[in-house]
């Protein structure tokens, strides 16, 4: 029996499915980071009174240096998703650019947006 060389349409519409969920989830986690960042619907006065407590604006301004890590983390995760998106598209989903193989399902389920097997992975580790 040949080895396959792709997913099937079944099976990319599967991926599909569990990628667009994915980008949801993440789009409205970004949001709400953005949202903090931004104070929006907040009528507080937290931004504009002056306040003199210096280690509470510090600490203040580390969760929004943090929370704007994390909003950058969430976009580049959204970007993975959408290009997994088109590589689905092109019928090349799931197949490691490194090896040419099949990425296990088991994985691409886990890491929806990957483009490695575990072996390519590896491989790319050892070397860095």
């Amino acid at each position: 029996m040949a080895e396959k060389t792709r997913y099937s349409d079944e099976e990319l519409a599967e991926f599909k499915k569990l990628i667009l969920e994915k980008i949801a989830l993440a789009k409205r986690d970004y949001d709400q980071m953005m949202d903090v960042l931004m104070n929006r619907g907040g009528n507080d006065v937290d931004d504009t009174s002056p306040t003199y407590k210096i280690l509470e604006e510090g600490s203040s301004t580390q969760t929004k240096e943090e929370l704007t890590t994390m909003a950058a983390r969430q976009q580049k995760f959204i970007q993975g998703l959408q290009a997994a998106l088109v590589r689905i598209e092109n019928k090349t989903y799931g197949i490691c650019r490194v090896t040419g193989k099949l990425i296990p399902k088991e994985r691409l389920r886990a890491v929806p947006h990957a483009t490695l097997s575990i072996e390519a992975k590896q491989m790319k580790n050892r070397k860095d």
